[in-house]
């Protein structure tokens, strides 16, 4: 996971501390450790950001994901940029999606996607009930675990992707090297050290 790409893209300390609504943490927002790009604080990010989408509606997703972060020291910027996947544009279909993943593990019958749709407001959402509550229980929980996982497994590839490629400049180009390496492996070093 390059850290060069997630700065591009995360928004400057002082734009998050300027939030209105998390104006309550104060100077928890000033720790160091909150705005660091590393592999354990953007896993964690991650896995907090995806819990928290499903939450309920901003800004308490934004806040909900602002404290976690917090408590499990975690990027804050990415936390709480990753609960604006779900937003005003994408609520229905993420939160039909929650209530047929509920409906499915009570063995409910559930309603068509146009039917959901006229019936989903954010203050109608409690009215949906156990399979709503259920399916973003379900998917809080899997988003997390995933979120984790798969950043965890992203940044090892790209520093093992690093390690390799300094491994194979520092050494000339002889049999013994592209013997050691798949073809595929070889083709993307290659490409790589003469830039092609």
């Amino acid at each position: 996971m390059p850290k060069k790409f997630l700065q591009r893209y995360l928004p400057h300390p002082g734009k998050i501390r300027e939030i209105k609504s998390l104006e309550f943490l104060g100077d928890k927002l000033h720790a160091p450790n909150l705005w660091h790009l590393n592999r354990r604080s953007v896993s964690l990010a991650f896995a907090v950001g995806l819990w928290a989408m499903y939450t309920p509606p901003l800004p308490w997703q934004m806040i909900i994901a602002a404290v976690l972060a917090i408590y499990f020291n975690a990027n804050l910027p990415i936390s709480v940029a990753l609960v604006w996947i779900t937003n005003p544009l994408t609520w229905v279909p993420l939160y039909y999606f929650a209530y047929k993943v509920g409906s499915l593990a009570l063995g409910q019958g559930s309603f068509d996607f146009s039917e959901f749709s006229q019936l989903f407001s954010i203050e109608t959402a409690w009215q949906l009930g156990a399979p709503l509550l259920l399916g973003c229980f379900i998917l809080m929980n899997v988003g997390a675990v995933l979120g984790y996982g798969v950043t965890q497994f992203l940044w090892r590839r790209s520093v093992l992707h690093k390690l390799a490629l300094r491994r194979f400049r520092s050494q000339p180009i002889n049999s013994a090297v592209l013997a050691s390496e798949t073809c595929a492996t070889y083709k993307r070093l290659l490409k790589h050290h003469y830039g092609e």
